[in-house]
């Protein structure tokens, strides 16, 4: 009669979630370290690439056929996004009575950024995803089409792997 407290209940949309974010992450991390694309590595590098994985993950999933399914799956990955940008804000330093400004300030980038992101799926070389990567001000050289290439590219990688 205990044991169905040790056993974690989730649901199947907070277990897929949870195994995209950790996707995200890591695969954002290999992309910022193995590029030299980047102005700076810093925080808000690392917040535009997760950003940019994280929208790219987010539209796989709206194609995917079970959309009531991936709706929920989306609603989690968003609040894994959120969580993690609390504790990772509160790593670098920010105390508890301004943490909420700052998550709030970095979710609705987040929102922007989604709104901005190009609805074609092809990324490579795309004019909308180029002046997409010009509003994160991340690019050296303005090498955009090289950018848009390698992004384009992890966005095949993720198609690849959700099939």
């Amino acid at each position: 009669m205990i044991l169905h407290y040790f056993k974690k209940k989730e649901k199947k949309e907070q277990i897929i979630a949870s195994k995209q974010y950790k996707e995200v992450i890591s695969a954002s991390n290999i992309f910022l370290i193995e590029n030299d694309f980047f102005i700076t590595k810093d925080y808000k590098t690392s917040f535009e690439i997760v950003s940019i994985f994280l929208i790219m993950i987010i539209r796989i999933n709206l194609l995917q056929e079970n959309r009531k399914k991936y709706l929920k799956v989306n609603d989690e990955l968003v609040s894994l996004f959120i969580s993690d940008l609390d504790e990772s804000l509160r790593e670098k330093g920010i105390g508890d009575m301004s943490i909420g400004k700052y998550v709030k300030s970095y979710v609705k980038k987040f929102y922007f950024r989604i709104s901005k992101f190009p609805n074609d799926n092809n990324l490579y070389n795309n004019e909308a995803f180029i002046e997409y990567l010009k509003i994160t001000n991340l690019i050296k050289n303005d090498d955009y089409v090289n950018v848009s290439r390698k992004f384009n590219d992890k966005f095949v990688d993720f198609i690849n792997s959700t099939n």
